[in-house]
Parts: C-alpha cells; sequence; structure tokens
C-alpha cells in the first residue's frame, strides 16, 4: 500500500492549522535543547545559566526575586544558589538596607563563564531568526512582548 504524496499546497495548508500556542512550545523546546547543549559544556544546566543571566542584568537580588525572574519555584532556586556558591559563580552580600536579607550577585568567575558561552548562545538566535531581516526580527520581538504582556496582564513598561 503506497501512502499518497502531499503537495506543498496541503504542506502549507497543514502548517497553518498547527495552533500558535504548539508552534510557540515547539519552537521553547527546540532552543531550550540547543541551550541544554551549550551550557553543558560550561557543565551548567539551561535553569541554571537563565540564573546567571538574570544576576548578570540584576545584581543584588535576592534568591526569591531570582527565583521569580528565572521562573523556578523558591525551593529549586535555594538547590540552585546552592550549587552555585558551591562553584564560586555567585556570591552572598548581606543586604544594607534589611540586615536579615542577602543579596545575590554574579563573582568574576560567573561573570568568566558567560562571557565564554556568549558566543555561542548568541548563534543559537542568529540560527533560529535565520532568514529573517532586521525589520521581521524587530516586529516578532513587539509581537512577543504584547503577547507576554497580554497574557501577564501588565502594560508595556
Amino acid at each position: 500500500m503506497t501512502v499518497p504524496a502531499t503537495s506543498a499546497a496541503e504542506e502549507r495548508a497543514r502548517d497553518r492549522d498547527v495552533t500558535l500556542l504548539y508552534l510557540i512550545k515547539q519552537v521553547e523546546l527546540a532552543v531550550r535543547q540547543a541551550l541544554d547543549d551549550v551550557v553543558a559544556t560550561a557543565d551548567l544546566t539551561t535553569l541554571q545559566y537563565n540564573a546567571l543571566t538574570v544576576l548578570e542584568r540584576h545584581p543584588g537580588i535576592t534568591s526569591a526575586e531570582l527565583a521569580r525572574n528565572s521562573f523556578v519555584r523558591a525551593q529549586t532556586m535555594a538547590e540552585m544558589v546552592t550549587y552555585l556558591l558551591g562553584r564560586g559563580l555567585v556570591a552572598r552580600e548581606r543586604d544594607e538596607k534589611n540586615r536579615k536579607q542577602y543579596l545575590l550577585v554574579l563573582t568574576p568567575e560567573g561573570q568568566q563563564v558567560l562571557d565564554g558561552l556568549y558566543d555561542t548562545v548568541a548563534d543559537i538566535e542568529t540560527k533560529m531568526l535565520d532568514g529573517f531581516d532586521t525589520g521581521q526580527t524587530e516586529i516578532l520581538r513587539t509581537y512577543l512582548l504584547r503577547c507576554r504582556h497580554s497574557l501577564s496582564g501588565h502594560p508595556p513598561r
């Protein structure tokens, strides 16, 4: 029994029938796999790498804030921070405004790890956007930000 060949038009119609949510999830999974492969070379998980990049952008935040900005539970972040502290990639500093609280910062070693991964991680985005011109890339960024703001209930800043 032979399966009838599908035409290019039928393939395009089938692609249009896929929901946007499903496509976004497929892109997320592809990005996650590519990131997993890259950050593993630095003996990190994608979640650990993400936490380090959050600290790079927002130094001096609490573990709870880091968890929220990294999309993980506080308990997961506590375990992650312990690991990152042990590797010397982050440090804790007592908060001068609230002596009961510690703030997390990226160490020079942590920055060095991020710097070493920067080009390879950037290559993932470049590959993902292959065929897009600068204007299309900015339109995609704008649309994704609008989607995020719509779902979060917070207006764009």
